[in-house]
């Protein structure tokens, strides 16, 4: 969940502006548009793992951008919180109807926001148990978020992370890149399959220096597997 993009559609700069310091506050990346069409280049450059839309907007309004949202094949999966200065019910159910997964009230503590926005992404993402987890001189903790490779310690990012305790947790079966995205990025988040090739590249990558990059094989045809049976 770290590292997570946040795009906030906002046309208010000093709104924007404060959003934007809480979300990297939080650990996330803030990516920003004023306005719907901003807002569409934005995604097309750089997909966001979920979405602050306020409800006032100029030309196009939050409730209309979200319907599209939900329309277009390549953010019809991204949660989107609904940010507006309208408390009344019947305005929150039409933000809900439009496609938001959660809706915030304005003026909101950007304690209250940063819960709103880390419970939407727990919900899009698969759990991971917090059990240790050790596979070969191996061992991924999920709660201190290390891993140790006979007894050195490897950096890994979030996804590569949450890939490798995949494997090791699914030992010696073959998985196709459309499983692993399931699996590992979660079936409510659009990402292309090789975007998976990628990250295989990247966990390989840090297993090198301790000799361990083979124990993630590649099946020609059929994907991806974890063998410590070399």
């Amino acid at each position: 969940m770290m590292n997570a993009k946040i795009l906030i559609v906002e046309d208010e700069p000093a709104i924007q502006e404060l959003l934007a310091f809480n979300v990297m506050q939080a650990g996330f990346l803030a990516l920003r548009a004023a306005d719907a069409e901003s807002a569409w280049q934005q995604i097309r450059g750089n997909l966001p793992d979920l979405i602050l839309l306020d409800w006032m907007l100029p030309n196009t309004s939050g409730v209309v951008l979200a319907k599209q949202f939900r329309a277009d094949a390549r953010t019809k999966d991204i949660p989107i919180i609904m940010l507006t200065a309208r408390g009344d019910e019947r305005d929150k159910i039409l933000g809900l109807e439009s496609g938001a997964d959660d809706y915030i009230t304005k003026p909101f503590s950007p304690r209250e926001l940063m819960a709103r926005i880390r419970a939407v992404l727990r919900r899009h993402i698969p759990a991971m148990p917090d059990e240790t987890v050790a596979a070969g001189g191996l061992e991924l903790s999920p709660t201190s978020h290390r891993v140790t490779a006979k007894g050195r310690a490897i950096e890994l990012g979030p996804t590569e992370f949450r890939l490798l305790h995949f494997f090791m947790t699914h030992a010696e079966r073959v998985y196709s890149r459309t499983q692993l995205l399931d699996q590992v990025w979660g079936t409510q988040v659009f990402v292309e399959e090789r975007t998976v090739d990628v990250h295989i590249r990247r966990l390989r990558a840090a297993l090198e220096p301790v000799e361990m990059d083979n124990v993630i094989q590649t099946v020609r045809g059929s994907g991806y597997r974890f063998s410590i049976n070399l």
